[in-house]
């Protein structure tokens, strides 16, 4: 898809699964399933998004999904699926190598973020893109290494260290390259960052976990996995409005049927279009 002179790619590391409670924090199970329908397990359905951004001499990742190293156990807690899709999968079908990859973005650290950030090689831990320079911001990393107990489960090392020496510490909003900017939004993490793409009058802007699906989109509906909910509440008061006033595509990172939407204020309220 066109936005300005860029070329952005909406793809998948293919579905997983989480539990619905967790994902709608003090949403009652009666109004959330209607939205997303649960499993046997109290588990719903989503997807692994990620995007590619093509920008002049730039191939940009922003996410790299859950990636292949989880064991059988936790492949099965999360229902880990790559026979659906896979994001080297993704980028190979858009004549894409590995190599090919200059920047890689992560908004944040959670295994479900920046699975593919690194791979097995030879029974050792190497960057998945090794060309490529990875972007965190700081604070991410340092509590990623020494997380509370709260939030221990969702950071995995193997995930993310073993490509540090190629990784570049950011310190609050940064523009990556013209028209490429991360801004730090506050609430799921502390450090999260948004991606936010401009060209030519267009803008598209992922989310990430601020508002995971489009089921989201309402400002209570937040999730328990935040560490700080009423900053997510705040932000979601603030950036929403302003993207549909922008007429901003919004990209999901777990949405399982629209990965991304545009968001427009249409008789004083803010609506949602389908993105093909």
């Amino acid at each position: 898809m066109k936005l300005g002179i860029f070329e952005i790619d909406a793809l998948s590391d293919g579905p997983f699964l989480l539990d619905g409670g967790q994902m709608f924090g003090v949403v009652p199970k009666v109004l959330w399933e209607k939205k997303m329908p649960a499993d046997q397990r109290n588990r719903v359905r989503m997807s692994l998004n990620c995007l590619l951004i093509r920008a002049g001499r730039h191939n940009i990742v922003v996410e790299t999904g859950i990636g292949d190293k989880f064991e059988a156990k936790l492949n099965d807690i999360y229902g880990v699926d790559h026979a659906a899709a896979s994001l080297p999968g993704q980028l190979k079908e858009r004549g894409l190598d590995l190599t090919d990859i200059d920047i890689v973005i992560n908004t944040h650290l959670h295994f479900d973020h920046c699975g593919w950030n690194t791979s097995r090689q030879e029974g050792r831990l190497v960057p998945t893109f090794p060309r490529a320079r990875y972007f965190i911001q700081r604070g991410e990393w340092a509590h990623a290494l020494q997380p509370t107990e709260k939030d221990r489960a969702s950071y995995v090392r193997d995930f993310f260290e073993p490509a540090e020496k190629q990784t570049e510490f950011l310190e609050g909003e940064a523009e990556i390259v013209p028209g490429v900017k991360v801004e730090i939004v506050r609430g799921h993490t502390e450090h999260m960052q948004c991606v936010r793409i401009e060209s030519e009058g267009e803008q598209a802007y992922f989310i990430s976990d601020l508002v995971p699906t489009q089921a989201h989109l309402a400002l209570p509906w937040i999730m328990s996995f935040d560490l700080y909910p009423l900053d997510t509440l705040e932000n979601k008061r603030r950036i929403l409005p302003e993207l549909a006033l922008l007429e901003s595509i919004v990209v999901f990172p777990h949405d399982p049927t629209t990965p991304w939407v545009r968001l427009m204020v249409s008789s004083g309220k803010m609506v949602v279009t389908p993105v093909s």
